[in-house]
């Protein structure tokens, strides 16, 4: 058994290029400053083949990659650039160091700001983690690439539809970016590790009937009655999808109403709209799953003058939806990783389930296995609370380096430190 070596970790540095990142606005369609201030990293860290490409007119991913000495495995590591708005912020924080949301304050040992935790700490380890390796004198055999990429966020009209993934795969499915063994996307996890993720699919219904005034409702075909039956249908069914089991790193599948808008002015109401969400765990197929929402609000409907409409907004690696995905919790990637992070934080490296949804199924879909690791708590991502914690983000830093290390393989082994050397002996 090899041990995990550790490194010791620039803490200026890696705070420095944090805050520098914060400071790059970068919301959802803007994130173009951003992406030149990574490229700009990643040329000053010694990464070569460093390349800016549009996915959409002014809005580019980056690549990288830096070559090992050859014989070991190649690590992708990938993040989205952009960031969920910010309004409110400044509202909220105002007369505090934490007005400006880029401005990266540090308060009580956690950097503040829009996109400190989702996903730019992230992102940083990836960077930092390399830049440790160097620091010690480690020479790699493998290759680590890098890929930021753009509109991974949802929210800002028009945006948020994974366009900057749906650029890269094709480079790495044709070749013209390597294709990794692994890949680890720099989402929030606490320094967990997220083997698996949830799938989604939103679904707008729009409910119509026949309006008519109040006093004569036999004339009418009423949306709002027919949308209620509808609701308690819908509900019905989110109770069996929960019966139908659980998956033991997402847990169980549901739906749920968020939002109905209807009703009309003394008469029967002729309109109603439904949105709702669905979860879906791995191994159910999006198309399967909306095709049994259709029947169940159809089913629902007595009234043969009420008629439905169904959107899907959201469509992401699926038409309508994001898949959900997992990565075998027991493969060599998976494990390594857990075991380079307990070795940092002996309290961190479980192996879990996002409950979020984000773009490693795109490469899963490639067969390139993939997690979710990075510092930060998603549970206060997209908040006015967005902070990350500086000791949190070393450990990451130095976890990710000493990963890093073991799966591309080392390629000057008298650089490892000496408990590395004496295990591996």
């Amino acid at each position: 058994m090899t041990a995990t070596p550790t490194f010791p970790v620039d803490r200026d540095r890696a705070v420095a290029l944090l805050r520098r990142a914060i400071g790059c606005a970068s919301v959802t369609g803007a994130e173009a400053g951003f992406a030149a201030m990574l490229a700009d990293a990643l040329r000053e860290s010694g990464v070569g083949a460093v390349t800016t490409s549009d996915f959409l007119p002014g809005r580019p991913n980056v690549r990288g990659i830096r070559k090992g000495t050859g014989g070991g495995r190649r690590l992708l590591l990938v993040g989205h650039t952009d960031v969920v708005h910010v309004r409110g912020w400044r509202e909220r924080w105002s007369g505090t160091e934490r007005e400006d949301p880029f401005g990266a304050a540090i308060v009580d040992g956690e950097i503040w700001g829009r996109g400190a935790a989702d996903l730019k700490a992230g992102i940083c380890t990836a960077i930092e983690a390399l830049r440790v390796l160097d620091d010690a004198g480690i020479v790699l055999a493998g290759d680590v690439e890098f890929a930021f990429i753009g509109d991974e966020e949802s929210g800002e009209p028009g945006t948020g539809v994974s366009a900057g993934m749906k650029a890269l795969a094709p480079l790495i499915e044709a070749g013209d970016f390597p294709r990794p063994d692994f890949a680890v996307y720099v989402e929030p996890t606490t320094l967990d590790v997220y083997a698996a993720q949830i799938g989604f699919f939103i679904a707008e219904i729009a409910v119509t009937g026949r309006t008519s005034y109040f006093g004569v409702p036999e004339l009418g075909a009423d949306a709002l009655k027919a949308s209620h039956a509808i609701l308690s249908a819908l509900w019905d069914h989110s109770a069996d999808l929960e019966s139908r089991g659980d998956h033991p790193l997402v847990g169980k599948s549901f739906l749920l109403v968020t939002a109905i808008e209807g009703g009309g002015l003394v008469a029967v109401p002729e309109r109603c709209r439904l949105s709702l969400i669905r979860k879906l765990r791995p191994g159910e197929d999006l198309t399967t799953a909306r095709d049994e929402i259709e029947a169940v609000v159809r089913g629902a409907i007595e009234d043969p003058d009420i008629h439905v409409a169904f959107a899907y907004p959201a469509g992401r690696d699926h038409a309508i939806g994001g898949t959900a995905m997992e990565t075998d919790p027991a493969s060599e990637g998976v494990t390594m990783l857990a075991d380079a992070i307990r070795a940092v934080r002996p309290d961190r490296g479980r192996i879990a389930g996002a409950p979020y949804w984000s773009e490693a199924p795109f490469l899963d879909a490639l067969g390139i296995p993939a997690v979710y690791f990075a510092p930060g708590d998603i549970r206060i991502c997209h908040s006015l609370e967005e902070r990350v914690s500086i000791e949190e983000y070393l450990d990451g830093i130095a976890a990710l380096a000493a990963f890093a290390a073991r799966y591309c393989g080392v390629a000057n082994q008298g650089e490892v430190p000496n408990e590395e050397r004496e295990e591996s002996q």
